[in-house]
């Protein structure tokens, strides 16, 4: 009887195996639609150029966002573009998430432009404030130098191809992709979410929120269901750290600290031992080399800033009338106006900064200069040379010999015209301790 019972057990058991699996199929879908459960969506903010930065920040927030197990990240964006090292970088962290990424190009009056076409198209979700805009996206406006005909056909034809595919993996208008890149068109919100550009128009981060709830995202481990409407939201800052690589990413920075390094180089080699002159020359010009690692930089130019600073300082020491200072400034405004290699007009340095910043180097120079020329010309305040013209009082008779005081002190002296005990006589020499000495006015 217990042999039989359990010959019967046992014949149960492909049954309800099929069964197990029956179920675990059917679920399959369910799960893999079910809702996301984090109860907190990251926030990050960045404004400005796309560059080295910019991709860390991206980096450490969505690992932030991961390791929380928020809900999603929202990337509030406004560039103008940037490097296209990296947007690529940025992208690539943006499709291998786990946690979707909703890109919101904000505030009112930002943009996407150039590469932030790219990384707003990359978006699991991409949305838009009112009064923004995207487009634009060109290769060369994403930190390229010149380039010969061949060379940008390439790179066109290369950023076409990586714009499609990202569109056409989100679902997107792959020929307004194409079009932002070849034309550099661009479009407003309203026109991008009727041309499926992007998914959502919100005025700001909560109308954005509920537009998002029960939004599918379809991530590399799934589809998942957003589910927003009681979230917290955790605003991810940049960093001090970051905010100072971000600072000095500015072309403008980059060229005021090479001018600055360059000029406490060369005034401590001028005058060694000075120190102060030379560990900030040395510090700015760790700084430069650092901003100029994430810029396309013309090594003509920055040769130039050198040349000019030299010449300015030379200018200091050797006797030019003005051509070394007048050669210094316009090495240095040409050496600024051609050291970022690039078509993008926010990669260049400004010429509202770059103008100030050569004209008062050069005053400062100028000012040295006219230091030491008036002191070369006045008259000596110490020293023998100090008492010539000076008056004194006869504190004997001088004829031809006697003393007299100068400045309190007791000289001997020497006047070939009989000066009296307690007249005044001015010294026109000074030899050893003895004064020459006449009386005023003769």
């Amino acid at each position: 009887m217990f042999l039989h019972s359990r010959h019967r057990s046992c014949s149960r058991w492909p049954s309800l195996t099929t069964a197990i699996v029956s179920l675990g199929v059917a679920l399959c879908p369910i799960l893999s639609l079910s809702p996301a459960h984090g109860s907190e969506i990251v926030v990050a903010t960045y404004e400005g150029v796309i560059n080295p930065v910019a991709a860390e920040y991206l980096h450490d927030a969505l690992t932030s966002a991961q390791s929380s197990g928020a809900q999603a990240l929202i990337l509030k964006l406004d560039t103008p573009g940037g490097l296209d090292t990296s947007m690529r970088l940025m992208i690539k962290d943006m499709t291998a998430s786990t946690t979707p990424v909703i890109v919101f190009v904000a505030p009112s009056g930002g943009r996407a432009a150039s590469a932030g076409v790219f990384i707003t198209m990359a978006a699991h979700v991409a949305a838009m404030a009112p009064g923004t805009n995207i487009g634009a996206a060109h290769p060369v406006a994403m930190g390229g130098g010149e380039m010969d005909n061949t060379m940008k056909e390439k790179v066109e034809n290369d950023a076409v191809a990586y714009i499609k595919s990202i569109a056409d993996q989100r679902g997107r208008n792959a020929s307004w992709a194409e079009e932002a890149v070849r034309k550099s068109v661009s479009v407003t919100e309203q026109e991008a979410i009727t041309r499926k550009i992007i998914d959502i128009v919100a005025e700001n981060i909560p109308a954005l929120l509920r537009q998002l709830n029960g939004r599918k995202v379809s991530l590399p481990t799934g589809s998942t269901t957003l589910s927003t409407n009681d979230v917290t939201l955790h605003e991810f800052p940049m960093g001090t750290r970051l905010e100072l690589l971000k600072i000095l990413s500015d072309p403008n920075i980059a060229y005021l600290l090479m001018s600055i390094g360059t000029i406490g180089i060369m005034a401590e080699l001028y005058s060694p031992g000075a120190i102060l002159p030379g560990i900030i020359g040395a510090i700015s010009l760790i700084l430069a080399f650092y901003s100029l690692q994430s810029l396309p930089v013309n090594y003509a130019g920055a040769l130039l800033v050198i040349l000019g600073v030299v010449f300015l300082l030379l200018e200091i020491s050797v006797t030019s009338y003005g051509l070394l200072a007048l050669g210094g400034v316009t090495a240095m405004t040409l050496g600024g106006l051609l050291l970022i290699k690039s078509d993008a007009p926010y990669l260049h340095v400004s010429l509202t900064f770059l103008l100030p910043t050569v004209l008062t180097a050069g005053g400062l120079i100028g000012t040295v200069v006219w230091m030491a020329l008036k002191s070369g010309r006045s008259k000596p305040v110490t020293g023998a040379e100090g008492m010539i013209g000076s008056i004194g009082i006869a504190k004997t008779d001088v004829n031809p010999r006697g003393q007299i005081t100068v400045h309190g002190e007791l000289w001997e002296a020497i006047s070939q015209h009989p000066i009296r005990q307690g007249e005044t006589a001015e010294v026109v020499s000074v030899e050893g301790l003895t004064v020459t000495v006449t009386p005023p006015h003769r």
